[in-house]
């Protein structure tokens, strides 16, 4: 391992030098059932971060609550929209947005900056959806309240000002999982076209961090391998990469990846996630799907919140952006 006799040493010595204070700043531990019950009781609420103030282009993008029909015998599905200012003559492009937390804790107010500032920049109208969480809702709970958020999306595209022929859907870690699994369910039903899977860090396999042969550097970091297991655990309501574990209900699990939507995957090369990903969109391409793929050096699970002028969350804000207005025809 890594050593430097003046500086951090171990896997931390391959820490992009930006990315080290948040790091400094980010909770270490392995999510349990004493720790998610913590967390959901209000403690540690904001983890040491604090979300930078909304700029003027922020504040000026409109978020309304709105209850979308939920699946059948389950409650609506709250979704938060976020629409930009001004009137538009033709209906916006929409990015159908599922949060992180491991499958067991966040909401959509936790990306209320970033989404108001995709809405502001994009000028198209960002759907974030407040889906259940695990354990108390099993699989397949969250991906039908995605279903059922992408339904209610194009059943009221008219009132919302939102073209049908233009809906992306994506998230961030476990919301990039929940995305990945709806754009199979929605080719799998055929009802509705979406033009872009946008994942950022995805969990898209359940058996990372359940085997022998672990990544010397990956996943020491704010998600761990402990954690792993326990989020899709808490999820499929079986052990994390056991035999028990139902195929649909993983995306690295599924078969068939062919006539997916055009994806784009971002990862950070210490992060957890980093093989699954690349195995990943290397079966995606060999099925033909076109795929973007970036590999970020030195970058952490969840790096993203060391704020906008780390190179690396520049970065990542900008091909986020690029891979959007491509497939939103805005180029």
């Amino acid at each position: 391992m890594p050593q430097h006799p003046s500086g951090p040493t171990g896997t931390r010595l391959l820490v992009a030098e930006e990315l080290l204070p948040v790091l400094d700043m980010l909770p270490a531990f392995d999510f349990n059932a004493e720790i998610l019950a913590f967390i959901r009781g209000g403690g540690g609420r904001d983890m040491g971060l604090r979300a930078p103030p909304l700029s003027a282009a922020q504040q000026a993008v409109a978020c309304a609550e709105h209850f979308a029909p939920g699946p059948p015998g389950a409650p609506n599905v709250r979704v938060l929209v976020y629409t930009p200012p001004g009137a538009d003559a033709s209906p916006r492009p929409a990015f159908l947005h599922f949060h992180g937390g491991g499958f067991v804790i966040g909401m959509p107010e936790l990306n209320d900056g970033s989404s108001r500032l995709l809405a502001a920049e994009l000028d198209c109208v960002v759907a974030s959806v407040d889906y259940r969480l695990a354990p108390e809702t099993r699989f397949p709970g969250a991906l039908e309240d995605g279903y059922a958020a992408l339904t209610w999306l194009h059943a009221e595209a008219e009132a919302l000002g939102v073209d049908r022929g233009r809906i992306a859907i994506g998230g961030e870690s476990a919301g990039a999982g929940h995305a990945a699994r709806l754009a199979i369910l929605a080719r799998d039903r055929g009802e509705f076209r979406i033009c872009l899977q946008l994942l950022d860090s995805p969990a898209l396999d359940d058996r990372t961090g359940s085997g022998t042969n672990m990544h010397p550097y990956c996943g020491e970091f704010v998600w761990t391998a402990a954690s792993n297991r326990f989020g899709w655990s808490s999820l499929l309501g079986v052990e994390a990469g056991s035999t028990n574990v139902p195929a649909e209900a993983v995306p690295s699990r599924i078969e068939d990846l062919s006539g997916l939507a055009p994806c784009f995957i971002a990862v950070g090369a210490l992060d957890l996630f980093l093989e699954e990903s690349i195995t990943y969109a290397n079966r995606l391409i060999r099925a033909g799907v076109p795929t973007e793929l970036h590999v970020i050096p030195g970058a952490f699970h969840g790096f993203a919140v060391a704020g906008g002028d780390a190179p690396q969350v520049v970065a990542l804000t900008r091909w986020r952006r690029d891979v959007l207005a491509r497939a939103f025809g805005q180029t």
